[in-house]
Order: C-alpha cells, then structure tokens, then sequence
C-alpha cells in the first residue's frame, strides 16, 4: 500500500503546487441562491428540509462549487470540522460527503478536526477518521468506511498514548497524520514558545516546547520514509512564525508541513519559504478564507464564487512560485 506522503508528493507534482484549498463554509457568506435553494427544496413527500438539514445542503452546495472549480488545480483539499459540526448530524453528512465528493474528483482530503485521546478513545476516533468500523457481530457484522478521510490533524498534548492509534491505522490503510507543532495563531507562544529548562539534562540552554514536539514528530515517524523521502507523520507548522518554521525544517527533515496562515492570518509567499526543503517539496500551503470566499476580494457577484475561487488559486500558485 502506497505510503500517504508519497501520494500527497505526487498530487503536488502533477499539479505543478502545493496549494491545499480549506473548506470552511459559513452560512453568512454562501450565496443567498444557494441558501434560497437549500430553504425550498422539497423531499418525495413535500416536506421542506428542517433548519439544519437545509443549511447543511447549503453547504455542501456551496463546497461542490469549490471543489468543481479547483480540482484540476491543486492537490488536496482541508475541510474544518467546526464549521459543520455546528449544524449537528446534518452538518456531520454534509462533511462526510464533502470529503466523498473531494475524493471522487480525485483530489486527497485533510480532516481538519485535532482530534486526540487515549485507549479505546483514540482508537475510536483514528478508526472512524482514518480506518473502517466494525458495525455489528456474527451474522450481522459489517465492517465499512466513515469518514473516508486521507488524512486527519491531531493534537500531540497527550503524548504518544494519544498518536499510536492513529499511526496504526495509517499504516494499514495507507492514510496520513499532521500533528500540531507550532500553529499560526497570535497567542501560540503562549505554550508552544515555553523554553524546558535543561531539557537534555546536560546543563546547557533548554530548547522550547515546540523544538521538542519537533523531534518527537521527526522520532515518530522515522521508520515511515516512504519513496519520495517523506514519512506519513506530518506536522501542521504556521506561516506567520517563519523564523520557528525554518528551525523546525532543520529538525524534521522528512517531515511533510501542513502551513496554515497564509492570506487572511497575514502571511505572504516569502513567509512560507521556510517551510520547504531544497528540492522545493514537503509543505503544502492552506488558504481557506482567501480562496472560497474570494469573490469578497475581487468585487465579483455572490454568485460568481466558484469562478472567483479558480482565479483566487491561479494568483496563489503565481505568488508561491515568485
């Protein structure tokens, strides 16, 4: 079974970027057509869809007018759970079957939803993310897909109780973990920033928090080189701190970065420079707000969204390859 990053290296490849296109919907900025549509729509019975469903189906919606517009363009997509959680069950559907859809237009998917625990809990979450459920037993068993992601954000907090699972599940299913290492938010310092005194016990400086998630990344996933020398274990390392990126390029070398914070956070091409190795792979580069709502920033109609979403990814793959 091919190792994740060397699906994600070839999808970079022949898309000629490594633009990762973030699929946060809301519902304030989806197109009242869109909207007007979703309120309407009727089932075999006549019934109207209850509130959630139909702004569920807005959703989804409005990610298939993304998807369609940019699948020939880049290689992989990230939707963030939150933004579909908050419609409950319907909102779960609609992430699941943007992830489907994703997938059917040959594009590879990033769940965005950090998850983490331990035991069963872990193993739960990385099964129903990353691996197949076993439903039922006897006569009844059935064993199937959820989520059907490639790939899942993960916090690291918990240690490695918290990680095996899902490695575990990415070896047999050939998925792909990006594990929190230094985000782009302001106040990430707070902790990721946090020198560990004598960390070596050697009496020497201590390196910071963040330093030391950095080398337990690189230790997990050593023995995960897959053929294009990157491992499946891959770090999520932000834009807008390129200085903390360039070292923790040093430190994982092998490792694949998930870089958010480009556009709207305030982070520009040469802040993401950092983040790649010399042979100008190993990261791709999020941008939600900047691509799917960029018909905001182009003046463009509502309605020309997906159209707008397209040149937004087009002026992206300039701005990285300058």
């Amino acid at each position: 079974m091919k190792n994740f990053a060397d699906k994600l290296i070839e999808a970079v490849k022949a898309k000629g970027n490594a633009i990762c296109v973030g699929l946060d919907p809301r519902l304030d900025k989806i197109p009242a057509s869109i909207v007007n549509r979703a309120l309407a729509y009727t089932d075999d019975d006549g019934q109207h869809l209850s509130p959630t469903a139909a702004a569920a189906k807005a959703l989804f919606d409005f990610n298939k007018g993304i998807i369609d517009a940019v699948f020939d363009l880049v290689p992989v997509v990230k939707p963030q759970i939150a933004f579909y959680e908050i419609y409950g069950a319907d909102g779960i559907k609609a992430y699941v079957d943007t992830l489907r859809y994703a997938k059917s237009k040959g594009l590879l998917t990033i769940a965005d939803a950090k998850r983490n625990d331990i035991g069963t809990t872990a193993e739960a979450y990385a099964q129903a993310f990353l691996g197949e459920v076993q439903i039922f037993e006897g006569d009844n068993e059935v064993v199937m897909p959820i989520f059907e992601a490639d790939s899942i954000t993960i916090n690291p907090y918990l240690g490695w109780d918290g990680i095996k699972p899902f490695l575990e599940e990415c070896k047999k299913y050939g998925k792909g973990v990006f594990i929190l290492v230094k985000t782009s938010n302001k106040s990430s310092g707070d902790l990721q920033d946090l020198i560990m005194q004598d960390v070596d016990n050697k009496g020497g400086p201590g390196k910071a928090l963040y330093e030391i998630v950095g080398h337990l990344v690189d230790s997990w996933g050593a023995d995960e080189i897959g053929e294009n020398n990157y491992n499946f274990v891959g770090a999520v390392v932000g834009a807008t701190f390129p200085e903390q990126a360039k070292r923790l390029r040093e430190i994982m070398p092998n490792t694949i970065f998930l870089v958010p914070g480009y556009g709207a956070q305030g982070a520009g091409a040469e802040d993401v420079k950092p983040c790649f190795n010399e042979d100008g792979l190993g990261a791709i580069i999020n941008n939600s707000r900047g691509i799917i709502f960029a018909y905001e920033k182009l003046g463009m109609l509502p309605d020309a969204y997906a159209e707008a979403a397209r040149t937004a990814v087009m002026e992206m793959k300039k701005d990285l390859e300058g």
